[in-house]
């Protein structure tokens, strides 16, 4: 797959939206990296103007370590003036018109040039306030979308989303697309238009009572969970990505369209080299929370299967899908790229390696000593509560109540009920997760495995997750990575 990938990448003008974010730094590196006769990279940030745009996607992604494998290659101006010629920085926003760009000029450019589209841009909560998240992850798809359609000779738009838009289905989950409207939740159908003039007329009324920026901020996440639990979804994030998906299926017409679905993205397994992350995903805050000894007690089904795929895997599935689908005028695939299906991990097994890491490599705390994590789980969540109350959040109370007689333990109280309500936080954002009961089919992905296997070509632009060991994965990369690029001390 490597040497058609590579050859495919070769004088393609592309341009990739959310440019800053932890994927698209990874595909950005490795095109660089690999095929430096790629015509051109255009890569969008949100910046006031285009010298802006330039200082941030140094700062936010050629300055960072991922790049150290391709610096020693050719040097420090080697890669300035590969970045010179072949990166155009572009100042714009997905959740407006014409994606952003006021430039006339630079947007006729990109009109003329670009070949593929890689919409990488997504808010990075899950609780997202409704405006913004409807702005990016639903709209944004269409505007990239009718972006695509004004450019002159695009083959291909590759959107990203996430395998988690299936909701809290179970059993094992087709790559199948949505349909307009369609909801997890009976026959109630949703409209995308009714959801954004909703969040536009409460964002009104908010302004209007003259509501503080914390209260506007709170009201508007309230109402985004409170729309997608009515639809059947678990939180903003994969409900606005999922409508996202309805919208470009729906309006895509004759654009050949690719839907990469993630499932939980984690470290670089290979590729520049093993370990690299940025940022907390799913998994990591709780590994990094236990390892603090901040999380006592954790909600996760031991049996149910740990979904994860390394970063660089999801970037070669998104670089072989690219090569396979281009001129395919009409096509719209969706691919799961994920490991549950072909090398499933329960929870289990990463719990007791999570054990094993910290027995061996503990933290120090303020104190200097050795942190000795303690960790209780339950699998379900009305166990959960009555554990929890009765074990911080009734004690936790009840110092409150002293604290208003000695206000000597108001500190203390406010320490402990700031753990709580942190780790109780961490649950409700997670819990879709941590109990998922799914399975994620990847038959299209396997089918591209298969083809290019037989091209010998596959084991070198790997997309198998048959071929990770995970505990030497998690004790040897994963773990090492999150202490070394995202813990700090």
């Amino acid at each position: 797959m490597e040497a058609t990938c590579l050859q495919f990448l070769e004088n393609k003008t592309i341009l990739v939206t959310g440019a800053s974010g932890f994927l698209a730094k990874v595909l950005v590196e490795r095109i660089l990296r690999l095929q430096p006769n790629v015509k051109k990279l255009y890569l969008l940030v949100r910046a006031s103007d285009k010298k802006s745009a330039e200082q941030r996607l140094y700062k936010e992604v050629f300055k960072k370590e991922l790049f150290r494998v391709i610096k020693r290659n050719i040097g420090d101006e080697g890669l300035n003036t590969l970045i010179s010629e072949k990166v155009v920085p572009v100042p714009g926003d997905i959740s407006l018109k014409d994606i952003g760009v006021h430039d006339a000029n630079l947007l006729q450019d990109m009109m003329q040039d670009i070949d593929i589209i890689i919409n990488s841009a997504a808010t990075t909560r899950f609780d997202e306030r409704y405006d913004v998240a409807l702005g990016i992850n639903t709209f944004g798809a269409i505007n990239v979308l009718n972006f695509a359609k004004k450019c002159l000779k695009p083959k291909l738009l590759l959107h990203v989303s996430t395998a988690y838009v299936c909701g809290e289905r179970s059993g094992h989950i087709l790559e199948k697309p949505f349909a307009m409207g369609e909801t997890l939740k009976g026959k109630n159908k949703v409209d995308i238009n009714t959801e954004m003039r909703l969040a536009e007329q409460k964002l009104k009324q908010l302004i209007e009572q003259g509501c503080s920026k914390e209260q506007t901020e709170q009201v508007m996440k309230d109402l985004a969970l409170k729309r997608a639990k009515l639809y059947g979804w678990p939180n903003t994030y994969v409900f606005t990505k999922a409508m996202g998906e309805m919208l470009l299926g729906h309006y895509r017409g004759s654009m050949p369209t690719v839907i990469i679905r993630p499932t939980i993205i984690t470290s670089t397994i290979s590729d520049p080299f093993p370990g690299w992350i940025e940022g907390l995903k799913t998994v990591d805050s709780v590994i990094l929370s236990y390892g603090k000894g901040m999380l006592k007690c954790f909600l996760v089904d031991q049996k149910t299967v740990c979904d994860i795929i390394p970063a660089d895997m999801v970037v070669n599935a998104m670089i072989a899908a690219a090569a396979e689908h281009f001129h395919d005028s009409g096509s719209h695939t969706i691919y799961h790229v994920g490991s549950s299906n072909q090398n499933p991990m329960i929870y289990k097994k990463l719990y007791e390696m999570m054990i094993r890491y910290f027995m061996e490599s503990p933290l120090v705390g303020r104190n200097g000593m050795h942190i000795v994590p303690n960790l209780t789980t339950k699998s379900t969540m009305a166990r959960f509560r009555v554990y929890t109350n009765l074990r911080y959040k009734i004690p936790i109370q009840v110092l409150g109540l002293l604290s208003t007689i000695l206000p000597s333990l108001r500190d203390t109280y406010e320490h402990h009920n700031r753990k709580f309500k942190m780790a109780m936080r961490m649950v409700k954002l997670y819990k879709p997760y941590v109990i998922f009961k799914g399975i994620f089919d990847d038959k299209n992905l396997e089918t591209l495995r298969i083809k290019n296997e037989a091209k010998e070509t596959e084991k070198l632009f790997g997309t198998n997750p048959k071929c990770i060991d995970w505990e030497d994965y998690f004790m040897n990369t994963h773990i090492h990575g999150l202490m070394t690029h995202v813990f700090k001390k």
